[in-house]
């Protein structure tokens, strides 16, 4: 069933069985950092404490019923993640308003905005979308309420000038506005081993209403000294150096040894252990792992070989995870897969019965299995078990991601942690430890790929939907990769129904397979000039890379050639250069060491003039459908690390002069009349 889309100022209800929602806040400039924040509201519209503004240096509100979860990065540009226990907030609390605000340029430069409402399944309850936004530097998205003991979702679309401070402050928030100008040094010399706070950020004074929820005052305004906005200023520790090995082949000791890991059971055993002590000592990498299960920010405990009873049959999972918040735990029971082991539905249903019966909050799941999208799971179950517990998946591609985000771009300001992220990292890349990142097209790839190339696919063939399932994993991780590499969020481009349709999506790249015999990935990078185009012929074994950009709006067709060439002075000669000319049918192309020896075999006697550039380069393509040598993926993934660099990367888009000023006569120069 379709989830409701509501217009500004229409409100839906919410299922009677639904206690627990996220309220997904996305936009599609990805480029822009959007915080999302919530704000408890009582009957007045104000909050009750300062306690109550839930953001990225408060991240749960007192009673734990409210959660900021971080943000992330989609396909269709990014997305913030605020969860709400409805079973436990305060009864005094009449309104949780959904707001976003942004620190440099307006919600006029993001594109659509859009508020989804998804229950634990991560089924749309409620959709809001606008692109109505102007200046607004705060935006208030929507308000999940109560009327009569029934919980609804309003559409808002209400934006403010003054930023997160000041919307904070409309609603009663008292903000440090000292802290708006500085951080202190002691706040950027606190150690990332320090525990976790278990109270928000700001010293909150208890609100009576909390109390006595029922009295005539109940929300007895408390107000502390004031919450500090300004974001923490990330800093970096030094990677460990080895310097005294006398030979290349001299390998440091590993901090997680890979002598004598086995496989099945043993292996998962090792990586379960590796990834668990690794996220209680490096925090950060915790709260990034945490985040995409759905867990608050928070002092995190992991327990392995947890045995629970379950009928006259026991249950154990690969690890526990515990996240203590405001004095509130949050509770996930983890299975683990390496290698080819695959999830079994039987399994995540026996863990999903024992967090219900523990009022546990979620089960994930980690295997190296990629969904195509965001939130799919690679195991279907019973909905019905998912009322109260979340089901979540993670991939070991995603695990490995974090990490490398964190070592290349991330806060870690201690270098013993620098070090053990990056052994744990050198773990999951040695192949004995079974966390593979994306290896593998599936049992269907060679069947596939002969019937392509014998002219026999046919767009139906279940084997080539299951292979196109696969490629969009593929993309899914080159975006991945590329994220981790360049510390942006690299997005993997789709049509807009089939980032919510997987089916209409496995079913256009099968018959795009089937018709030319081709696969297609659009990869947008932040700061490049065009989209990275990826392109797989099965028919003719090998990857095309290209990129397309705009001419200068001025000069001649050699000015605006010359341009292109200055900044390809690092790409190689097989680069092929294509031009597109205003008079309409008109392309020319050659190849790159031809056009720098004569450029004008690309302008010479052309009509109109140049208004774009294509640039491609052609790679040839791996068949075997896993491993690391001779792979189809293996192909892909060199394809675009061997173009973007050289090619994509030096590559900036035209900007024109600004207009120049006409030139006035200075006040000596201005002649005088006499009479």
């Amino acid at each position: 069933m379709m989830s409701p889309m509501l217009s500004k100022g229409q409100n839906v209800p919410l299922p009677d069985d639904v206690v627990r929602v996220d309220v997904v806040i996305g936009w599609t400039e990805s480029e822009i950092e959007v915080d999302a924040s919530a704000l408890l509201l009582g009957a007045d519209r104000n909050v009750g404490s300062d306690g109550d503004f839930v953001f990225y240096n408060q991240p749960e509100s007192p009673d734990g019923s409210v959660r900021f979860m971080g943000t992330s990065a989609t396909e269709e540009g990014a997305q913030a993640r605020i969860g709400i226990d409805l079973a436990t907030v305060p009864s005094n609390v009449h309104t949780v308003a959904l707001v976003g605000s942004v620190s440099s340029g307006t919600f006029g430069d993001l594109g659509k905005l859009t508020l989804r409402v998804v229950d634990a399944a991560g089924h749309s309850l409620a959709e809001y979308a606008t692109a109505d936004a102007t200046t607004e530097s705060a935006f208030v998205f929507g308000e999940v309420y109560r009327r009569g003991g029934e919980w609804k979702v309003r559409a808002v679309g209400q934006g403010w000038e003054s930023g997160l401070a000041g919307l904070a402050t409309d609603f009663g928030v008292d903000v440090d506005e000292d802290a708006e100008h500085e951080v202190t040094e002691s706040a950027l010399a606190a150690p990332v081993s320090d525990p976790e706070p278990t109270a928000p950020a700001s010293v909150v004074t208890p609100d009576p209403a909390r109390e006595q929820p029922n009295g005539p005052d109940a929300r007895t305004t408390a107000k502390s000294q004031g919450v500090r906005t300004a974001k923490r200023r990330p800093t970096k520790g030094k990677p460990v150096e080895f310097k005294l090995a006398e030979a290349d082949s001299w390998q440091p000791a590993r901090l997680f040894s890979v002598i004598g890991v086995g496989a099945g059971e043993e292996q998962e055993r090792r990586a379960t252990s590796a990834l668990v002590a690794t996220m209680q000592v490096v925090r950060p990498f915790a709260r990034a792992v945490c985040a995409r299960m759905g867990a608050p920010v928070g002092a995190f405990e992991g327990f392995v070989e947890v045995q629970y009873e379950r009928g006259e049959s026991s249950v154990v999972p690969d690890a526990v995870l515990k996240v203590l918040r405001g004095g509130r735990v949050w509770t996930g029971l983890l299975e683990v897969k390496t290698g080819n082991g695959k999830l079994r539905r039987d399994q995540l249903e026996s863990y999903l019965d024992v967090a219900r019966k523990k009022k546990y909050d979620a089960v994930v799941s980690l295997s190296n299995d990629i969904p195509a999208g965001p939130g799919e799971l690679p195991v279907e179950v019973d909905r019905r078990k998912l009322t109260k517990v979340e089901l979540r998946h993670l991939s070991w591609a995603e695990v490995a991601h974090e990490a490398r985000m964190l070592l290349s771009h991330g806060d870690i300001d201690n270098d013993m942690h620098t070090w053990i992220l990056s052994e744990f990292l050198r773990y999951l890349d040695h192949p004995r430890s079974g966390a593979s990142e994306f290896v593998d097209m599936g049992r269907h790839w060679v069947a596939v790929r002969e019937a392509v190339t014998a002219g026999i696919l046919r767009a139906g063939d279940q084997k080539a939907l299951t292979v196109a399932d696969k490629w969009v994993s593929l993309s899914r991780h080159l975006a991945l990769r590329l994220t981790a590499e360049l510390g942006v969020t690299v997005k993997h481009i789709l049509p807009r129904r089939h980032y919510t349709d997987p089916t209409a999506r496995n079913a256009a790249v099968a018959e795009r397979l089937a018709a030319d015999g081709t696969f297609e990935a659009v990869l947008r990078i932040p700061d490049t000039a065009g989209d990275l185009v990826v392109v797989a012929d099965v028919r003719t074994n090998r990857i095309r890379c290209h990129t397309t950009l705009g001419a200068p709006n001025e000069g001649t067709a050699g000015r605006r050639l010359s341009w292109l060439l200055r900044q390809l002075e690092e790409a190689p000669g097989d680069v092929q250069v294509e031009a597109a000319f205003s008079e309409r049918g008109t392309e020319v192309c050659e190849h790159l060491d031809k056009v720098r020896a004569d450029p004008k075999v690309l302008t010479a006697g052309r009509p109109g003039t140049i208004v774009s550039f294509s640039l491609e380069q052609s790679f040839p393509m791996g068949s075997r459908r896993s491993g690391t040598a001779a792979s189809f993926i293996a192909s892909v993934t060199s394809a675009v690390d061997t173009f973007y660099g050289p090619v994509m990367q030096p590559l900036r888009g035209w900007v024109p002069a600004a207009p120049k000023q006409s030139e006035q006569p200075t006040p000596d120069a201005v002649p005088t009349t006499g009479k």
